[in-house]
């Protein structure tokens, strides 16, 4: 019995080899297209290594190059202030930049981007001692910014601008709560076909966010076509205990969405 239990282990560590290698870390890989992109993206600050300050986590092969997801948590280090995330290989390389108040403290970020073909994803993140780390991940999918949306253009039109909250109060006074903001918008790229007529879909996307509780900003987000369709972000914070969560958001057609909620304290 012994060894039969030796060899059943010896097989189940034989057999997950391949997977845990499928598994493994998935790091950037050299990019000539960063090395161009680098001056106007950081211009000339010292890109310090991300290891130890904050993590990003994307998967090594995405699901659906139009909704990947991204995940930044930091770990140690001065509060991060501000974060870009950048896809190499995108028509559009900047997917956003956000900004951060002191709320959302030790950053714990989450949304979906596209990717175009097999890239990098990296995040800048500047601390509020003036550092600038950046780490990433290299994700294989390909086709993401010219994906033909989910809804067609009457669906989306109908949708346009409608907001969720989700948000779950934290469980003691002064502990970190979480949140997601989730806006309704095609983010169309200008890469994408109308499936009927076949001619290119102009450009429209939204291109500020911001959330607030009470008066406080608890983050603003800049973004670009290389976010999803329907943008949805994530994100743990320090309820201030003001009453209202407000969501603000433009687009590129100048049209405004705006709702606020009651913040989880005051939602039972």
């Amino acid at each position: 019995m012994r060894t039969s239990r030796i060899l059943a282990a010896a097989l189940a560590v034989a057999l997950a080899g391949p997977l845990a290698a499928q598994q493994a870390d998935n790091p950037m890989q050299p990019s000539e297209s960063w090395d161009a992109l680098r001056p106007d993206i950081a211009g000339d600050a010292e890109l310090l290594d991300g290891a130890g300050v904050f993590s990003l986590d994307a998967p090594y092969r995405a699901h659906d190059a139009a909704l990947v997801p991204v995940h930044v948590v930091q770990e140690g280090g001065a509060r991060i202030v501000k974060l870009t995330l950048v896809v190499d290989e995108n028509p559009a390389p900047v997917v956003a930049e956000f900004r951060f108040g002191p709320a959302i403290g030790r950053l714990d970020l989450e949304t979906r981007v596209r990717v175009n073909e097999y890239s990098n994803i990296r995040a800048l993140a500047e601390t509020e001692d003036g550092r600038v780390y950046m780490t990433g991940r290299f994700v294989k999918a390909s086709g993401g910014c010219a994906a033909p949306a989910m809804k067609d253009s009457v669906a989306a039109g109908n949708a346009l601008g409608q907001m969720r909250l989700r948000a779950f109060a934290p469980e003691a006074p002064g502990e970190r709560g979480l949140a997601q903001v989730m806006l309704r918008h095609p983010n169309y790229s200008g890469l994408q076909r109308n499936q009927v007529t076949q001619l290119y879909i102009p450009a429209r996307f939204v291109d500020m966010l911001e959330v607030r509780q009470g008066e406080e900003t608890l983050f603003t987000m800049t973004g670009g076509i290389s976010l999803s369709e329907d943008p949805t972000f994530r994100f743990a914070y320090t309820d201030n205990g003001a009453p209202f969560i407000t969501i603000r958001a433009t687009d590129t057609d100048g049209e405004v969405f705006q709702e606020a909620f009651p913040s989880p304290a005051f939602n039972g």
